[in-house]
């Protein structure tokens, strides 16, 4: 969780800096999709509990809330009209394409395992019959 916070801080310090410089949010658009992708890793490690550390997670979802509304409020009294708005959407956007991401890569591992039972089975069952068939074969040329 430390790796993601770090990142977490790395990414609204280059997303604060522009802005203050004068740039607009979409020109830090990588930065803002680092700021979001790691805010949602901490989320989830903290939602998993883990008794001693779920204070400290508590502490870094602060904190990271805090980055949240300094962004809202300089989209909403510097940024452009609706910009705030876009904001959203475009975290629900990230938000989407990672929830995507995750229910593929669960399918395609649910894929290969059940083309790996099939083979499996398919192998089985040839073990098991061929010797039946052969041994019948045998019998009914009269080999045995």
């Amino acid at each position: 969780m430390i790796a993601e916070l770090a990142a977490c801080n790395a990414a609204f310090q280059v997303i604060k800096g522009a802005l203050e410089n004068g740039k607009e949010i979409y020109d830090v658009a990588e930065a803002a999709s680092s700021f979001f992708d790691n805010k949602s890793a901490i989320a989830k490690k903290a939602n998993k509990g883990g008794g001693r550390s779920e204070l400290e997670a508590f502490m870094h979802l602060e904190k990271i809330k805090e980055q949240e509304v300094w962004l809202k409020e300089w989209m909403i009294y510097a940024g452009r009209p609706d910009m705030h708005t876009d904001w959203m959407n475009y975290q629900v956007q990230c938000r989407q394409n990672r929830d995507n991401e995750v229910r593929i890569k669960a399918r395609k591992k649910a894929e290969t395992l059940a083309l790996l039972l099939t083979g499996l089975l398919w192998g089985t069952g040839v073990l098991v019959v061929l010797p039946i068939c052969l041994w019948l074969v045998f019998k009914l040329f009269g080999v045995l």
